[in-house]
C-alpha cells in the first residue's frame, strides 16, 4: 500500500489519496474532522478513535464515461461547509488525488465563495499531480459552480 499523500490547499481544506486507518490520528492532528471519500470500490475504513472523523462516501467513478454525480459534488460542499462552519478542516481524496478528490475540492472552494477558475488554479498552484483540467473533471466544476449560484441566489 502506498502511504498518505495530501497537500494543504487552504487553512480549511487538504487534498489527497486514500488515507489508510494508520494516517487517521496524522489527519486529526492537522485538525481534519471530515474525510470526503470519492472512490467507487473501496469505502473508508472506519475510525477506531473515540471521537472519530466524520467519513462520508460519494462513491464516483474515475471515468468519462460516468460523469461524476451532481448530487454527490453538492452532498460533499454542503458537508464541507458544514464541518468548516463548527471550526473543523476537510480532506477530499479519491486514489491517487488528481482529479475526483481534486473536483470535490474545487467544490468545497466554491461553496466558500471563490469562482470557479481561481479555485482550479489554486488547487493546481498547491498540489503539483491535480489535474482539474482534465476534459471530463472541469465541466463537472464548472457545472457544480453555475449549479450552486443558482441555489445560493435562490435561497
Amino acid at each position: 500500500m502506498y502511504s498518505i499523500n495530501f497537500s494543504q490547499i487552504t487553512n480549511d481544506l487538504f487534498i489527497g489519496n486514500m488515507p489508510l486507518t494508520a494516517d487517521y490520528d496524522r489527519l486529526r492532528d492537522l485538525g481534519v474532522r471530515l474525510i470526503i471519500n470519492m472512490r467507487f470500490s473501496r469505502g473508508p475504513a472506519p475510525d477506531p478513535d473515540p471521537e472519530p472523523m466524520r467519513l462520508l462516501w460519494l462513491r464516483s467513478l474515475d471515468s468519462p464515461f460516468f460523469p461524476i454525480l451532481m448530487r454527490s459534488l453538492l452532498h460533499g460542499a454542503q458537508a464541507a461547509l458544514e464541518t468548516i462552519r463548527e471550526g473543523g478542516k476537510v480532506y477530499s481524496h479519491c486514489a491517487y488525488g488528481r482529479h475526483r478528490g481534486v473536483a470535490m475540492g474545487a467544490c468545497v472552494l466554491i461553496a466558500q465563495g471563490m469562482d470557479a477558475l481561481s479555485a482550479m488554479e489554486l488547487i493546481k498552484s498547491r498540489r503539483a499531480v491535480a489535474d482539474p483540467d482534465a476534459f471530463y473533471i472541469r465541466p463537472r466544476i464548472l457545472r457544480f459552480a453555475r449549479e450552486w449560484l443558482s441555489t445560493e441566489l435562490g435561497a
